[in-house]
């Protein structure tokens, strides 16, 4: 499920966590049982949900955090020159809505 860090549930991670929303832009992945994962460890653990050949892109947690997020850093800042930037956010598919708490 996707949350928003301005919603209910977001708001009381944020809290539950003590994380300093301004210097934080990265993704979030949090679960009752494993606690919050930031940044590359949180992109690779949902890569690692998502099935072949995603996946495989797990084996990268053997490497070291600070060297994963210099990577994903690196890749964040670049994105949008590399993929480009849409004009408009697409719309919902009712099945996409139900994905999210709110």
């Amino acid at each position: 499920m996707f949350a928003p860090l301005q919603g209910k549930a977001g708001q009381e991670i944020i809290r539950k966590y003590n994380i300093n929303t301004a210097k934080k832009d990265s993704i979030l992945l949090y679960s009752e049982e494993k606690g919050l994962k930031l940044k590359s460890t949180a992109a690779l653990y949902i890569a690692k949900d998502l099935g072949f050949p995603y996946a495989l892109l797990s084996v990268f947690l053997i490497v070291p955090a600070f060297i994963r997020n210099m990577v994903y850093d690196f890749i964040a800042k670049n994105r949008y020159k590399w993929y480009g930037k849409k004009e408009a956010c697409m719309i919902p598919t009712p099945e996409l809505k139900s994905k999210f708490l709110e």
